[in-house]
């Protein structure tokens, strides 16, 4: 007979202090009027802590290029809601965070997005018998440079599927978005969304992916990304995240 025992072992791991991390991102949806929008702040944690810490008692707001302002208020811990936005695509919006006596701003503009025109399923791509694929397509604008994000939402998956792309290669023409998975089955829907973007964040989410993508069991980044988000008054003390804004086309696509 063969036993065995098991010790947990905890590092000890050096603690840096904490930071401010911002989720802005305001989608438009087509469709809707996009005057409910929602800005989480949080701050990073020790490796081992069981919760993200929630940031109470901030003043945040946008204000659009001609002068519009937009009070987001705490409505659950470290969640700030506006139900008043107005949303329009091409102006420019400024996000102003005062917490702890510090006051972080981020400056980005609204993008437009092509409506998804028709989704495919291939149950044959040569890899593998269980692998189905799911394509969607639609319609680049040819008269300027376009940024795309799109995401993949699945019951069985924890998290969405995010990936990027631009018209640079495909300029004015019929572009797609492809995502391949071994576990559907019959009657799986799926969420397909897809954002207009900023060449700033195309940019910021390919380093992001590049970051993470070390490869092994347990990737982690190589370092800290950075955002779009300045501290006006202590720019040591900077931000993590990125001030978004984007008008998003979403199909539901059930597996065939």
């Amino acid at each position: 007979m063969l036993t065995s025992c098991e010790d947990v072992i905890d590092v000890d791991l050096n603690t840096a202090k904490p930071r401010l991390v911002v989720e802005a991102s305001i989608d438009w949806y087509k469709g809707d009027s996009g005057s409910t929008q929602k800005i989480r702040l949080t701050t990073t944690a020790g490796y081992y802590d069981p919760e993200v810490p929630t940031v109470s008692n901030a003043i945040v707001k946008i204000t659009s290029e001609d002068g519009q302002v937009f009070d987001f208020l705490e409505e659950t811990p470290g969640n700030y809601y506006c139900h008043d936005f107005v949303p329009e695509i091409g102006k420019s919006y400024e996000l102003m965070i005062t917490v702890n006596g510090e006051v972080y701003t981020a400056i980005e503009k609204m993008y437009a997005v092509p409506e998804i025109q028709y989704v495919e399923q291939n149950n044959d791509i040569g890899f593998s018998d269980d692998i189905i694929e799911i394509k969607y397509f639609f319609q680049d604008n040819g008269e300027e440079d376009n940024y795309y994000l799109d995401s993949f939402t699945i019951d069985n998956i924890t998290y969405p599927v995010y990936g990027i792309s631009s018209d640079k290669f495909f300029q004015g023409n019929m572009m797609y978005g492809i995502f391949l998975y071994d576990e559907f089955k019959a009657g799986d829907d799926i969420e397909i969304k897809l954002y207009g973007i900023s060449s700033s964040y195309y940019n910021y989410m390919r380093v992001l992916f590049n970051s993470t993508d070390g490869g092994g069991p347990f990737p982690i980044p190589v370092g800290t990304v950075r955002g779009n988000l300045v501290n006006q008054t202590n720019p040591e003390n900077y931000a993590l995240g990125y001030f978004r804004l984007s008008e998003v086309d979403r199909v539901l696509y059930t597996v065939q």
